[in-house]
């Protein structure tokens, strides 16, 4: 089989899977060079180089000149081209033959691709998100005056971007409809779900919590980012309700919004902490009985949430409030992972919130059901080897158009 011998795997925010199907790619003779944002704010996978790595696998945290300004429309937007720029840097010196692009703004991703097509590497867009969508759902309120003008232009860019794309690797079949409409051609476009690195959570599936040790009251823990795709007051009703401990790990102006909140009304039993560096990930999530996802009605079935997944893998049962169109929402029914509402839905969220902290039969069975799929999806070998034929294929159209 023709291979590329150098690709780029670029990932906006650092995430496990995307860092870990890098490494399975230079484990394969790839030369790599995984890129990463160290300015955005989000948790990370484990990003530092291990002894037993390949010779050819390299990793690249870049930063910005200043701190990312994500509450300024203007100043972040100035800042993601700052930083595509930066990857293409990377590009310009590394010369890949293809270049793998996830999470990217899409002003960043712009950039990332006219680099990409500069030094003649294929372009795979790995599609995580529609950000478009989102765009359109919420930058109208914010700026009344501009935003549908400012959304229409995202559009045009998103969309612009997947055409020219060599291939498409889209993480949900909710995406192909929208894709194919906006002449994305079938032939380019590649489904494959996300996963979560299994081997790294496997210790957390099993410790057992602090509460079945005795040490501690049921706790549930949320994991991740809080900005405008989620309600955190769903947690603050939560906690008002019912005896149960909720950590949040996360940081920016939502979480110290919901901090604040929770002092201001008197509720202990919520407390925020900052994200958790990979290394501690395992015993925070193996320490709780419930972990917690959420995504707003708005995001629809263009936003999955992914660590819904890394929540399978650690063997606790999912509590969730999202869409019923979304993917999460789907794989947690799919596997009978967890407990489900509406985003608009506070009733049902706490009712299966003490549903879950009042039955540790059902938390048992349901965390080991994901665990189970986990175990049945997530073993990087096959995903890689989806991967491969999409580079395989790309270098068989080359040789075809010369």
């Amino acid at each position: 089989m023709v291979r590329a011998r150098r690709i780029l795997v670029h990932d906006y925010s650092g995430h496990p899977f995307q860092i870990q199907l890098a490494r399975s790619l230079a484990q394969r003779g790839y030369e790599v060079l995984h890129v990463y944002s160290e300015s955005f704010q989000t948790p990370k996978g484990d990003l530092q180089t291990r002894p037993d790595d390949p010779p050819g696998f390299r990793i690249a945290g870049l930063s910005l000149s200043e701190p990312f300004q994500k509450s300024s429309f203007l100043k972040r937007r100035a800042q993601e081209i700052e930083f595509g720029r930066l990857v293409a840097g990377e590009i310009r010196r590394f010369r890949p033959e293809i270049v793998l692009s996830a999470n990217a703004p899409l002003d960043t991703q712009a950039v990332i691709h006219k680099a990409a097509r500069a030094c003649g590497a294929r372009f795979v867009f790995w599609l995580q998100d529609i950000y478009s969508e989102a765009i359109g759902r919420f930058l109208p309120a914010t700026f009344p005056l501009i935003g549908n003008a400012v959304a229409r232009r995202y559009q045009r860019l998103e969309f612009g971007l997947l055409r020219e794309s060599d291939h498409v690797v889209a993480i949900t079949d909710d995406f192909v409809p929208c894709l194919r409409v906006n002449g994305v051609t079938p032939d380019r476009i590649s489904v494959i779900e996300n996963w979560a690195p299994l081997e790294e959570m496997e210790l957390a599936g099993r410790l057992a919590s602090r509460s079945e040790r005795g040490n501690d009251p049921i706790r549930a823990v949320y994991a991740g980012t809080l900005g405008y795709k989620h309600n955190p007051n769903l947690l603050l009703q939560a906690a008002k309700a019912l005896p149960i401990a909720i950590h949040v790990h996360s940081e920016g102006a939502v979480a110290e919004s919901l901090a604040r909140k929770a002092a201001a009304e008197g509720v202990t039993n919520l407390r925020v902490k900052p994200w958790v560096p990979f290394a501690d990930l395992t015993d925070v999530l193996g320490n709780a009985d419930i972990l917690v996802a959420m995504i707003e009605d708005e995001a629809g079935a263009f936003c999955v949430p992914s660590k819904v997944l890394t929540y399978f893998g650690c063997g606790r049962p999912v509590l969730a409030s999202v869409p019923r169109n979304n993917l999460a929402r789907r794989l947690i029914e799919r596997a009978d992972a967890g407990l489900a509402s509406d985003p608009d839905d506070a009733a049902g969220f706490i009712d299966n919130f003490r549903r879950l902290a009042g039955d540790g039969g059902l938390r048992f069975r349901l965390g080991a059901r994901g665990r189970e799929y986990a175990e049945a999806h997530f073993a990087i070998e096959p995903i890689t080897d989806r991967f491969d034929r999409i580079f395989a294929g790309l270098h068989r159209v080359e040789k075809q158009a010369v």
